[in-house]
């Protein structure tokens, strides 16, 4: 669905993006995270042909971009760096304006489309009311409305719960799983790696440019070889697990070996009282701090 071969983008003298080779395949949930500056948001400005590359190559549904931006857009539901409306207009009126734009102009089914897209984001008890009376998180779902108006093949989404409370958040994951059950690929850009995480299936990370994780996320998280014991009796079991204790402190242990039920029966025939036991799984946190922390402290974010 998205391919990029040696993507790049300078600004002068300043790579912003820097031989990129993104791999979105039909069907994924696709989580692309990058600190501030990484490069991020470029990248999905090239994608959608906002953006003119230095080098390299993009292809979209199969098609060269920026080349065939005609035939592909119509294709694409997008959200980029916020969504834009007219203020003075109701959210209604926006998206009918929006839809007018679009690839199907047939007026007879523009309302259906538009309480379709209303309801689905949850806007349709205030869709007459006029934009500028919105908060933060109702243009967010206007913006995303307005995205999925045609059904999109592919949607990109940058931030789509910038400004949600967690009851938003719940409910564009659980819309957002709904459209991919329907067979829309996404193309997610956050920062918000616990959504992430709970959402998607594949992920890229981007460090000053360089894309330095594109794996499944399954893959990443496999478990590590090591097993997380939760004891009270840390000293004792330390005693018992000499040489095989990796790391340890006041409540737990992570021990060498991945065969959880002899760990337990040794344990507690020695009288250690075991509180928790299970194989020791990296959080997508630490899999991207670990793949970025060399060159910035910072935690991926937008």
């Amino acid at each position: 669905m998205i391919t990029t071969r040696g993507l790049t983008k300078r600004f002068g003298q300043i790579v912003a993006v820097d031989g990129l080779g993104l791999d979105v395949r039909e069907g994924d949930i696709y989580g692309f995270l990058g600190a501030n500056g990484s490069g991020k948001t470029t990248t999905v400005r090239m994608l959608l042909g906002l953006v003119l590359a230095t080098s390299g190559d993009i292809s979209l549904l199969g098609q060269s971009m920026p080349a065939s931006a005609r035939a592909v857009l119509p294709q694409v539901g997008a959200l980029v760096e916020g969504p834009a409306a007219y203020r003075h207009l109701s959210g209604r009126v926006n998206l009918a304006l929006f839809d007018a734009m679009g690839p199907d102009r047939d007026a007879s089914t523009r309302a259906r489309r538009i309480n379709d897209a209303l309801e689905e984001v949850g806007l349709a008890a205030v869709d007459k009311r006029p934009v500028r009376a919105y908060s933060l998180g109702m243009r967010q779902r206007l913006g995303l409305a307005g995205a999925l108006l045609h059904r999109p093949r592919l949607l990109v989404l940058d931030e789509p719960t910038n400004g949600l409370d967690p009851q938003g958040i719940k409910e564009i994951r659980a819309l957002l799983l709904t459209l991919h059950a329907s067979g829309t690929t996404i193309f997610l850009s956050s920062h918000l790696l616990a959504e992430v995480e709970q959402l998607c299936t594949r992920v890229g990370v981007l460090d000053q440019g360089r894309l330095v994780i594109q794996e499944d996320l399954a893959t990443l998280q496999q478990p590590t070889g090591r097993t997380l014991v939760r004891t009270p009796d840390v000293q004792l079991a330390r005693g018992l697990l000499d040489g095989q204790v990796e790391q340890h402190d006041n409540a737990s242990l992570l021990v060498r070996g991945t065969d959880a039920a002899a760990l337990n029966a040794r344990l507690v025939s020695q009288g250690v009282r075991v509180e928790e036991l299970s194989p020791e799984r990296r959080t997508l946190e630490d899999i991207v701090l670990a793949a970025t922390q060399p060159a910035h402290d910072q935690v991926a974010g937008r």
